[in-house]
């Protein structure tokens, strides 16, 4: 009785062996991880760099009216939420946007401290940043910097971005502009 058992087994086990049916789905197991993880990071990559340059272009044009003086004695949050309105694809902007604006002395040219000041969304205050405006023919820089979160932290580009303690990454940018000489005696 054990005779058949065996030798029907064998025989089960060779045809199997032999058997070419689902070979395509070895590659498949292995390739689609790697293709997942491409496009995931293509789309993650695609919305950082879209918020990069809506945030830059709002920046821009925001920067052009304070340059030109249509903004005289404009405060942070004032400024914050002229940039917020020239923005598009920056969820809760004035949320997680700071703005940094000092002018450079021509005697020192310090920069700008090392690192961008950004929201830090667990403490209930937001950290002072500079927001000074200058004078007229005055070198001013200007950075801003915000908070996102990724749109699939566990994979790809999503999964090494720098973040901070809540799992966000932050954009920044900067730039540097010379306020319009002040007219004598106005118009």
């Amino acid at each position: 009785m054990a005779r058949p058992v065996l030798s029907s087994l064998r025989a089960w086990l060779r045809r199997a062996r032999d058997d070419e049916d689902g070979t395509s789905t070895i590659p498949f197991v292995i390739f689609v991880p790697f293709l997942i993880t491409l496009v995931v990071s293509s789309l993650e990559m695609g919305m950082l760099m879209t918020r990069h340059v809506m945030l830059e272009r709002a920046l821009d044009l925001t920067v052009r009216d304070l340059r030109l003086g249509y903004l005289p004695d404009v405060t942070h949050d004032q400024f914050k939420q002229l940039v917020c309105d020239h923005s598009a694809l920056i969820p809760d902007c004035e949320n997680v946007l700071l703005i940094e604006l000092r002018p450079v002395s021509t005697v020192t040219w310090e920069p700008l401290n090392s690192g961008a000041i950004c929201v830090d969304r667990n403490a209930a205050v937001q950290p002072a940043t500079q927001f000074d405006q200058g004078a007229g023919d005055q070198i001013m820089l200007i950075r801003a910097c915000a908070k996102f979160d990724p749109i699939f932290p566990t994979t790809g580009l999503g999964l090494n971005l720098p973040k901070d303690n809540t799992g966000a990454y932050a954009l920044v940018t900067s730039s540097a502009f010379v306020n319009e000489p002040e007219v004598a005696g106005g118009s």
